[in-house]
């Protein structure tokens, strides 16, 4: 089982979702851009796109801004093209192929307006939180790739600063070089360079019609693969610098997100950053003067004298570029234009420095191994004792001390998940019921003594772990696909701390405190009597004129299903959690023993069932 959890933590820690912008945001940011354009620049675009759109009407819109878009919208206009790159597709390649042919990517668009509108409507940080959560959900259904795309390098983010003085021109030259990390602005030359190359091919007079619409094809899925990058470059999470742990970077990235980030850009403009879900209307306008910048350039490039062309070659397999930036981790080698790239780059934030002296303060998520502690308060109704004739409904209390090892995978895709796998064992200790075995018709006063079942005390152990489809599916999937197929493991992973293939199991957060069903992800197991002495009770007849003292072990299963997290707080190494907890459990008697009178047959017990409220308190360590 250990084993198994490991396997699944490091692929899920590998392999981090690192998206900036929601697809709702890019495709805000490029709508502004495209609207900015002037009259010229705008009339050029429109004819690229009018030869793109040939043969592929059904599913292209007629606009470059869809007039009629909506959440039930069936085409798509080049507003969504920058929001698909990179989050929902790996090459320009892979973008068009997914954005002409497959169906799923429809889905998407709609779920992305579906969540614009949530995200509209939300006026509480909880409301914005289930908005996040419900997409995510809906994504993972319709793209699988969706969680585990682009995970396994900071190509969204910027490269973080080497000094304070670190000049614009070696920043650029650091990010831009051949073998450098993939990372937002180097990906951003990259395609955009591609994107006017292919641009500069189309004035060619030797060109067929086909030729021509398939180069402009080509160049506009490269250009649109570029400004999903520039845009990303703007996002405050990914601008405060990547190195760090992987919960330092996850946690870094989300804090400055909500909380906003002050920064500088290379042109010496003082901005407030925000980050993914949380764009105010001054951040996409700031983006877009980018992106607008971007397809000017690109528009020119179409607008050169076809003499300057004449001598380029065109490739004998015309189609938009393949470099796949989630499987490679270097920068590619390409000739750029730096001049004509600083009309962009210019504007973009200063990246936070590196670790050390003057670095932006670090943040951590609950990611990683943990040790810790756990206490908890119960109290339970049963449905009487183990007699077979008592039936007296009952209240009993208990206490337990744990100690707690685990790991956290809590927030891999959003706030609302729950990754969060432990172990914990320690002591129990049993108040006696409030039930009596004495003949209810005795004047006799009861005691702890005449309680049905005394007051006992038991070891603990509770597990707990998130399940794909059915309890305890992760750890028997997990030794065959960690070899066989790990990315269906890690989708398998995401997909259960996000709440389950059916997400019932995803958290709800409200103004009060988070609200989740755990039927499944979480058990107890009390064991009573299994010190070198066993527990005892005394059991009557059914007319109470015979007594017999017993002596049993027995094993009490405890399965929560409902949990309420009213606190929760995080530095950034602990964390402390009060979770109210409503379950079910039943006590399964065994090795009964009939000690007196010496002579008597065994007396049989049967079960017992609970229903139980939980007051738990965790106090975690990471390691």
């Amino acid at each position: 089982m250990v084993r198994s959890l490991l396997c699944m933590a490091l692929l899920v820690l590998i392999n981090l979702p690192g998206m900036a912008w929601l697809y709702p945001e890019h495709r805000l940011i490029t709508e502004l851009a495209i609207r900015q354009l002037s009259t010229e620049k705008r009339q050029i675009l429109e004819y690229i796109w009018s030869q793109v759109r040939a043969g592929h009407e059904n599913r292209l819109s007629a606009f470059l801004i869809n007039p009629e878009y909506g959440p039930d919208t069936e085409v798509l206009d080049l507003a969504s093209w920058p929001a698909i790159a990179g989050d929902h597709s790996c090459s320009p390649e892979q973008m068009m192929e997914i954005i002409l042919r497959s169906d799923w990517i429809l889905k998407v668009d709609n779920i992305a307006e579906r969540l614009r509108l949530d995200l509209a409507r939300a006026g509480r940080p909880d409301q914005t939180i289930n908005a996040i959560r419900n997409s995510d959900i809906r994504l993972q259904r319709a793209d699988l790739e969706y969680a585990t795309r682009a995970g396994a390098n900071n190509v969204h983010f910027l490269l973080e600063r080497n000094e304070v003085n670190e000049q614009v021109g070696e920043y650029f030259a650091r990010s831009l070089a051949e073998g450098a990390p993939l990372n937002a602005l180097g990906m951003y030359a990259y395609f955009h360079t591609r994107a006017m190359e292919k641009a500069a091919q189309v004035n060619r007079p030797d060109l067929t019609r086909e030729q021509k619409s398939s180069i402009l094809l080509a160049a506009l899925a490269n250009e649109a693969f570029a400004l999903h990058f520039i845009q990303d470059s703007y996002a405050a999470g990914h601008v405060a610098g990547t190195w760090g742990s992987t919960a330092e970077r996850k946690g870094t990235h989300d804090h400055y997100n909500v909380a906003g980030l002050e920064v500088e850009t290379w042109d010496d403009q003082a901005l407030v950053l925000t980050g993914d879900a949380y764009m105010r209307p001054e951040d996409a306008m700031l983006v877009a003067k980018a992106v607008r910048t971007s397809l000017e350039q690109f528009c020119s490039a179409l607008a050169n004298d076809p003499n300057d062309s004449a001598a380029s070659p065109i490739d004998k397999e015309i189609s938009p570029d393949s470099f796949d930036v989630c499987q490679n981790n270097e920068m590619p080698g390409i000739e750029l234009d730096t001049a004509l790239l600083d009309q962009v780059l210019m504007s973009t934030p200063k990246a936070g420095l590196a670790e050390g002296l003057g670095q932006l303060q670090r943040f951590r998520t609950e990611l990683g191994p943990f040790i810790g502690a756990a206490s908890s308060l119960e109290t339970s109704t049963l449905n009487g004792g183990f007699g077979l004739d008592q039936n007296d409904k009952a209240l009993i209390g208990s206490i337990e001390a744990n100690l707690i090892v685990g790991l956290g995978l809590d927030g891999v895709m959003n706030k609302a998940g729950d990754g969060l796998a432990f172990i914990q064992f320690g002591w129990r200790q049993d108040s006696p019921t409030t039930s009596q075995f004495t003949d209810p018709n005795s004047t006799y006063q009861g005691s702890s003594v005449t309680s049905t079942i005394p007051g006992r005390s038991a070891y603990n152990l509770r597990i707990r772990l998130p399940f794909w489809l059915i309890p305890g599916d992760l750890i028997l999937v997990a030794p065959i696909l960690a070899w066989a197929s790990p990315q269906t493991l890690q989708r398998m992973a995401v997909t259960a701390g996000n709440g389950g293939l059916i997400p019932w199991q995803s958290g709800i957060s409200t103004a009060i405190g988070r609200f989740q069903l755990v039927l499944g992800r979480e058990v107890g197991v009390s064991f009573y009597g299994i010190r070198r002495i066993n527990e005892s009770l005394i059991i009557l007849s059914d007319n109470f004129s015979n007594a017999y003292l017993v002596t049993y072990r027995s094993t009490k299963w405890d399965f929560p299903f409902l949990e309420y997290q009213p606190t929760r707080t995080f530095s950034n190494t602990q964390s402390a959690i009060l979770k109210i907890q409503m379950s079910i459990g039943v006590d399964v008697p065994s090795k009964v023993e009939t000690l007196a009178p010496v002579a008597a047959e065994d007396i049989e017990l049967k079960n017992v069932w609970y229903l139980s409220l939980r007051f738990g308190f965790q106090w975690r360590r990471y390691l």
